[in-house]
């Protein structure tokens, strides 16, 4: 959402017809939205999605706040939070390409999980040194010593900046 995107620039549908449909955008709608919003915000496909949100559902607790947790402990997510890169998908391919340990083993898979007390280090701190980690959020521990972080709990809805109404995708897959 920055002054650039499209959706902030105009408040109307894309295409040619878009200024001239006036019409409700249904409960349906509405819900596909948030859902759509939340895959391309985390950069996540729908298959792996929807099992994130079938495992959400199995787990205790709120299945909405469940579902959120889910996607703020990916490694990818959690290696842009902590400012190594400066978008998701930077921050996919450094996983990807090897660039990341935790715990001192090297993962290569963008969606692992992670647990509360992971450490979260590069492999070379050398590529690294430049960047500022971000003391902002509160689930996450920079170290500035090391170049790395930690996982301090899991997080909270409260912690989560994130513009999702999550409780709609939660009724998008309980149709």
């Amino acid at each position: 959402m920055t002054p650039k995107c499209a959706v902030a620039r105009r408040s109307y549908a894309p295409g040619e017809h878009g200024q001239s449909f006036r019409g409700k955008v249904s409960e349906y709608g509405r819900q596909l939205r948030e859902k759509q919003k939340a895959r391309r915000i985390y950069g996540i496909g729908e298959s792996q999605f929807r099992r994130y949100v079938q495992s959400a559902e199995t787990e205790t607790g709120n299945k909405s706040e469940n579902l959120m947790r889910l996607l703020e402990t990916r490694i990818d997510n959690v290696v842009y939070r902590l400012g190594f890169a400066s978008s998701r998908s930077q921050a996919r391919q450094f996983v990807s390409h090897g660039l990341f340990r935790v715990n001192g083993k090297r993962v290569t898979i963008p969606s692992y999980l992670l647990k509360a007390g992971d450490l979260v280090a590069p492999k070379k701190e050398a590529k690294f040194k430049e960047t500022s980690l971000n003391t902002a959020i509160t689930w996450l521990e920079p170290e500035k010593k090391k170049i790395a972080g930690t996982v301090k709990h899991m997080p909270v809805r409260d912690e989560i900046d994130t513009p999702i109404n999550e409780s709609l995708i939660i009724e998008f897959y309980s149709r």
